[in-house]
């Protein structure tokens, strides 16, 4: 019965350590509106980022005090991962800027080239990849098309998560950058809930390592980087990225994130890279 008390007592404390998100409505005074997130100031790593620490899933208060130490392992094996996610986060191509609606921003032959590119560097790359899922606006759907030529047999999906749009605003300012405030309001939640939906550890009952892309823009690849991270989300603008460039982000089992690779586009000539 100490030992339940014990574990009882940290088991509460991993449990509540995360932090709460919420969404701040845009005021009338035309007051900013972010959609709020944890903060990284104290620079310590929340084990329970993705909601899916172990500890944090069982209900302590139903464990018998007589089979304690046996019966809590046993609920924590059901809810441990036991394989790492492995996600390549690709930059769309370059499009035609001059497009005024998203079905007329379609790739240029630049954009197209770059597309060849990647796909040819992530099947060298050797990978046996499980799923492709991208974008639903155009350009990415168009630079998933080129890509998975190279990845025949690849399961293919599309999500309006993943679009384009103002996740947060930056810090500091830019000034060649300036989106409504209501376009963080409305963007916010949506590219949050792509990082909720897309990158966390793996699930308890997949047994193998699996190698996952995921093509999109560049705004909701550096919020991407930046959550998965614990980094200040407001920093996002920080980085740049090229157009058909990839980032690579690793989940471990035990919820730890890595990133291997930022914005790669070493694999293409200098001649065709670009940032539209």
């Amino acid at each position: 019965m100490m030992y339940l008390r014990r574990i009882l007592i940290g088991g509460s404390a991993a449990a509540t350590a995360a932090a709460v998100f919420a969404a701040v409505a845009v005021g009338k005074n035309g007051e900013d509106s972010t959609l709020r997130v944890p903060a990284a100031s104290t620079g310590r790593w929340d084990r329970n980022w993705d909601r899916r620490e172990p500890m944090s899933l069982v209900n302590l208060s139903k464990i018998n005090g007589d089979t304690g130490e046996e019966e809590l392992n046993l609920h924590l094996n059901k809810h441990k991962a036991k394989a790492t996610r492995h996600i390549f986060l690709i930059r769309h191509s370059q499009y035609k800027l001059e497009g005024k609606t998203d079905v007329d921003r379609v790739l240029t032959s630049l954009g197209r080239e770059q597309a060849e590119l990647t796909g040819q560097r992530l099947a060298n790359l050797g990978f046996k990849y499980s799923q492709i899922v991208h974008s639903s606006m155009t350009r990415a759907r168009e630079t998933m098309e080129i890509i998975s030529k190279y990845l025949p047999g690849v399961q293919k999906s599309s999500s309006d998560l993943l679009r384009e749009g103002a996740p947060i605003r930056p810090d500091p300012p830019v000034c060649h950058w300036k989106p409504d405030v209501e376009q963080y309001y409305e963007d916010g939640p949506r590219i949050e809930a792509a990082f909720r939906n897309y990158i966390h550890r793996a699930e308890p009952k997949q047994e193998e390592d699996t190698y996952e892309i995921i093509i999109c823009h560049a705004n909701v690849i550096r919020y991407i980087v930046c959550r998965a991270l614990q980094l200040p989300p407001e920093a996002w603008l920080r980085m740049s990225l090229n157009n058909g460039s990839i980032t690579y982000l690793v989940v471990r089992p035990s919820g730890n994130v890595s990133l291997r690779m930022l914005g790669d586009s070493g694999f293409m000539p200098p001649d065709k890279l670009s940032r539209t």
